[in-house]
């Protein structure tokens, strides 16, 4: 089934439509204490947190840094927007950051676990394949995902009508939905339009963490989502 849902893939980038994520790989590590006990912070991996008095709501990207490229910056830019929490689990290290991916339904890393209990809405920012400019909208929080797909659209954004399972983020062990609702909404980027997001289409971690290489793409889609939280 792999090999044919792979093959389904390079055909539909071959002829430049890409309807289907890839199939994602297997998690190196079980959980963070796996990670942990295997990684080091600071040095292959960091995490910065915000949690501003009165916060209800968090904007999270558990893959960040050079793991899915662009989603520590839209999370992080997107709760500056606001009196939103903030959480991203970066990765840093000069090569092979996809070790570093844990699926969100076993992301535990305490800080994060202890940030979602605080907060009553989510909204956790991830890096989807795919050359086609598309975002999948998924999770438990069936009104707000309603209103961020309608306000990307009106922003001009595509938003798939159908969201593959392996991206619905709808398990309540996503970390998306450990709030104090049970529920938060996932945004699955893919790499097209996170190329849309910072200038030349470069995803390279150096280069957008400069706040100077943010598209005015990258601005509208931000204030896209937040729109949909204020409303």
């Amino acid at each position: 089934m792999l090999a044919f849902l792979t093959r389904v893939v390079a055909v539909a980038l071959a002829v430049g439509v890409a309807t289907v994520p890839a199939p994602a790989l297997a998690d190196v590590y079980e959980d963070y204490a796996d990670l942990a006990a295997h990684e080091s912070e600071g040095v292959d991996y960091r995490v910065v947190h915000r949690l501003p008095a009165g916060a209800g709501v968090s904007h999270i990207a558990v893959h960040g840094g050079a793991i899915e490229a662009g989603t520590s910056q839209l999370a992080g830019h997107a709760a500056g927007q606001g009196n939103y929490a903030f959480y991203a689990f970066e990765g840093i290290k000069s090569t092979g950051n996809s070790a570093l991916h844990l699926t969100s339904t076993n992301f535990d890393e305490p800080r994060a676990v202890a940030l979602q209990s605080a907060v009553s809405a989510t909204v956790s920012w991830h890096g989807a394949s795919g050359a086609t400019p598309t975002t999948y909208v998924g999770g438990r929080d069936e009104e707000l995902i309603e209103r961020v797909g309608a306000a990307l659209e009106e922003a001009g954004f595509t938003v798939a009508a159908t969201v593959p399972p392996e991206l619905a983020g709808t398990s309540p062990r996503n970390i998306a939905n450990r709030n104090l609702r049970g529920m938060g909404v996932q945004l699955e980027i893919s790499e097209g339009q996170r190329q849309r997001f910072f200038a030349q289409g470069r995803l390279n971690r150096a280069w957008i963490e400069d706040p100077a290489h943010w598209t005015d793409d990258f601005h509208a889609y931000v204030a896209a989502v937040r729109d949909a939280l204020s409303g």
